[in-house]
């Protein structure tokens, strides 16, 4: 296939300087690099006329040899004779970057001479030294002297590598979040500046990071100025682990490397859970289990693990919560070996935090004697099942007698007159339907059950403690963010309770403390209030001692008709590799911008490469093998009636044992697939006949119906010359909501899609009053199942719920192909497969090439064969 358009990020239009548009062009991303000051803006080069004071400056002892200079620093060399080196003529004019005042900055002419010494207001500077540098505001930079030279105009300069601080990173300053103020972070970014710009010596040191992280008893910080025990990128606002040797760029350097701080793997007292829970129950195949947050449906956890099935990493989602009852009966259908839990996230902290309480007081003791598991809670009457004399005795009247225990929960005031602990209890001489929720309190009585429950559930791993769970992933809802929320808190946007949950996650994260870390969320909140919220879960990763990175990806770039650009923040432990963004593999058709601050965290190809793209996919690529179905469908299986049409069809409609690496197409071919979830919602009758009147056609909208004239400015009004036509209700057949939506400017109300286009994004809601949703060629929205395609759900994944409840579950999941080459970048990262940068290259053929039955599957007809179909109608 001959190389597409490379997909960049261009600069928006005069009147839009924060906003960047994600398009097709032939201009490059601007990410290139540049000297760094704070938050990633490059700051002056100070030449000695532009000195801070009048103090000496000046080189001291002999010049260094010229052969070992020019061995060292060759780019400050002509390398023949009469003619300038590039990287010295770039030097003598550099130029700010675009979103800048561009302004020509003087540099050094030609070098003639390199020093070791020099000694600025009486202060003796060698090279290696860290350094204070004048920077004109209130903090002095932070530096480490690797070269110092003189040009031809007497000018003395030096070179330095920088340290970062927090808030001259993407965090800034987030004042929820508390850093250690002597913590930088070593950068690969390096400059000339004069020579007298150098304020004082510093100490820097070196720490392991693993000293900090996951510990019970950090060690304190040896005397220093500064430490650092990361590096960060400007790219993707990556904090990484640094490898275990720097490059220098001197032959000696006074950073101190804390030996005695650089312990290995960090301990805890739960360490030992991770390593005994891991193995896979059969075999010796090593399993990572997964705790996926807010989970809806579980668009991204089932992404996660097919991903990581392709890289021969078993991830299963051990648990899973999520608010939303039908989500829960969704996911727990579709994934039989998760545990999920309907409940808060604040009450799943507070129970999992109870629960390690439980555990520590109980599992370390003996075993549990099961004929005394027996209790009792006083207040109700029952009858025992043993007639002995000796029971009989000790039940006294007011009491019930418990069977066992089968639940436990934290139960908030909403749901309980108190706040805390409760256990699901089975009365013996009672069914299920009598069970009920008591406050752990009242059954002090009953310690053998309590204890029972507790050691078979840690044996179970019923819920995860701090060691158990190798990645947390979920998207935790920011409403408060969202640019539909009209009265969003822009003062104080963490105190609102509709962004909160982003602490929570983060608290768990903190409490639970896995080797990964995945939250998705939207763009708005890195547009939001400068970007609080996403700055925030990036400070809260750091804080915690995490590598983190993040990055934006377009839904479309993998295989997807629609465009849906969310973020996605990693975070990895400091001895784990940090899984790189997949680029992606897609062309797309642009439907959004992004912030102008964040353009470097968009996961997307530059000029300078030329990837080979695999073509944008459209609506009928992904739904025109769909039987027809009315408006009034109210059936939730029906048989398919006909075969794929593409590969992307052919993929989607394989079975789950296929999808997930259990099962070859082979052994699955006898297997019978229905269709679920294709029904739409039921439109009223109104809605219907208007629907009914939109012509089938491409771009076919409001617009055609009759008693609508369209502007010179491509706005819409009501043609006062005819009368206004009416429903048999009547009601117009034209509704003022229709005329007035943005101003008369949208053409989305009742708007019909076609086949050779892409959706911006699958939205929550069905009706046609405000968005483009109907059917090419059907008098309908699109079908559940038709979203979920759109979302890439394979079409063995079943839906619960009323049926605009499962629109809200499809629209609101991560795409599951995004999901899947995460997955896949965090299974080649486990097994230290990824690559050390920032954003890795998919296989060609991905995902198909990497599965076992990868040939199989290319050899599957698109249409279905005469004893096929016969079987289907039978």
């Amino acid at each position: 296939m001959p190389a597409r358009k490379t997909i960049i990020v261009e600069s928006a239009s005069e009147g839009e300087e924060d906003l960047v548009e994600f398009k097709q062009s032939s201009k490059k991303q601007k990410v290139e690099g540049s000297k760094q000051g704070t938050s990633g803006k490059k700051k002056k080069e100070t030449s000695p006329k532009q000195a801070k004071t009048a103090g000496i400056a000046r080189f001291v002892g002999s010049p260094i040899k010229k052969e070992e200079a020019a061995r060292r620093w060759p780019e400050r060399y002509d390398t023949k004779k009469g003619k300038k080196s590039e990287e010295d003529d770039n030097d003598k004019k550099r130029k700010l970057p675009a979103e800048e005042e561009t302004e020509e900055v003087s540099g050094p002419s030609k070098c003639i001479a390199h020093y070791s010494k020099a000694e600025v207001d009486g202060t003796t500077y060698e090279l290696g030294n860290c350094v204070h540098v004048h920077s004109g505001g209130e903090q002095d930079f932070i530096g480490r002297i690797i070269e110092m030279f003189e040009d031809d105009k007497k000018d003395t300069w030096f070179t330095s590598q920088w340290f970062y601080r927090v808030s001259d990173t993407a965090i800034k300053i987030v004042d929820d979040v508390k850093h250690d103020k002597k913590r930088v972070f070593y950068s690969e970014v390096k400059d000339f500046n004069a020579l007298d710009c150098l304020v004082s010596k510093i100490k820097v040191i070196r720490l392991s990071p693993t000293i900090h992280f996951n510990t019970l008893n950090p060690k304190p910080v040896p005397p220093c100025d500064y430490y650092y025990d990361m590096g960060y990128d400007i790219s993707y606002s990556r904090f990484y682990t640094l490898p275990p040797e720097l490059e220098s760029g001197t032959d000696s350097s006074d950073i101190t490397n804390c030996n005695d701080m650089s312990i290995g793997p960090a301990s805890s007292s739960h360490s030992e859970n991770r390593s005994d829970n891991n193995e896979a129950t059969s075999g010796n195949c090593k399993e990572y289990t997964l705790l996926d947050l807010y989970s809806g449906c579980g668009g991204m956890s089932t992404g996660l693990s097919m991903g990581a099935a392709l890289s021969s990493v078993k991830l299963v989602a051990r648990w899973a919560l999520d608010l939303n009852p039908n989500a829960c009966k969704s996911l727990e259908y579709n994934h039989p070996e998760t545990r999920v839990r309907n409940e808060s996230a604040e009450d799943f902290l507070a129970l999992i935090k109870e629960w390690k309480n439980l555990c520590d007081k109980y599992v370390k003791s003996e075993d549990v004697d099961d004929s005394k598991a027996r209790g009792r809670r006083k207040g109700v009457v029952v009858a025992s099942d043993d007639e002995s004399e000796e029971d009989s005795k000790s039940t006294e009247p007011g009491e019930f007698e418990v069977e066992r225990i089968i639940g436990i929960r934290h139960a908030s005031t909403e749901e309980s007159k108190k706040a805390g602990i409760e256990m699901k209890v089975r009365w013996k001489g009672y069914g299920p339907s009598d069970d009920t929720w008591e406050p752990l309190d009242n059954l002090e009585t009953c310690e053998d059950c309590v204890k029972k429950f507790v050691v078979e559930g840690k044996r179970k791993n019923i819920l995860p403690l701090p060691g158990d769970v190798d990645v947390i992933c979920g998207g935790p809802p920011c409403q408060g963010a969202s640019g539909f929320n009209r009265f969003r808190n822009k003062e104080n946007p963490l105190e609102c309770e509709r962004n909160k949950q982003i602490v929570v996650y983060m608290n768990i994260v903190d409490y639970l403390k896995p080797r990964f870390i995945l939250m998705e969320n939207v763009v708005d909140i890195l547009r939001f209030a400068n970007g609080i919220l996403g700055r925030y879960a990036l400070s809260r990763l750091v804080n915690m001692h995490y590598q983190a990175m993040l990055g934006m990806m377009v839904a479309g770039c993998y295989g997807l008709p629609q465009f849906r650009m969310r973020v996605f923040l990693w975070g990895a432990a400091p001895q784990e590799r940090l899984p790189p963004y997949p680029m992606p593999s897609h062309d797309v058709v642009p439907k959004g911008g992004i912030p102008q601050e964040w353009e470097r965290n968009m996961v997307a190809y530059d000029e300078k490469s030329k990837p080979t793209l695999l073509k944008p996919l459209t609506l009928g690529d992904a739904l025109r093998d769909l039987p027809p179905v009315e408006n009034s469908e109210t059936r939730d299986e029906i048989n398919y009636g006909g075969g794929a049409r593409t590969d992307f069809q052919r993929f989607i409609r394989l079975p789950k044992d296929v999808l997930t690496g259990v099962s070859t197409v082979a052994s699955c071919k006898k297997q019978k697939m229905m269709l679920h979830d294709h029904r739409p919602l039921n439109l009223n009758t109104d809605d219907y006949q208007r629907v009914c009147r939109i012509p089938r056609q491409k771009g076919a909208n409001f617009r055609l119906l009759p008693g609508v004239i369209v502007k010179e400015d491509n706005t819409v009004a009501l043609d006062e010359t005819v009368e206004r036509e009416l429903l048999p209700s009547g009601k117009p057949l034209v509704p003022d909501y229709a005329i007035s939506f943005v101003k008369g400017r949208s053409p989305k109300p009742f708007g019909r899609l076609w086949w050779d286009e892409t959706v911006p994004t699958v939205v929550t809601r069905a009706e046609p009053h405000n968005q483009a949703i109907l059917h090419p060629e059907q008098d309908r929205v699109l079908t559940i199942r038709e979203n979920a395609r759109l979302q890439g759900f394979p079409d063995y994944y079943k839906l619960f719920g009323p049926v605009k409840e499962r629109y809200i579950q499809v629209g609101n999941a991560v795409a599951v192909p995004v999901g899947r080459v995460l997955g896949y970048s965090l299974g080649m990262a486990i097994k230290l497969l990824a690559p050390s940068e920032s954003t890795m290259v998919l296989p060609p053929k991905f995902p198909q090439a990497l599965m076992n039955s990868a040939q199989q599957i290319s050899d599957l007809p698109l249409e279905p064969q005469e004893n096929e179909e016969e079987e289907a109608d039978e």
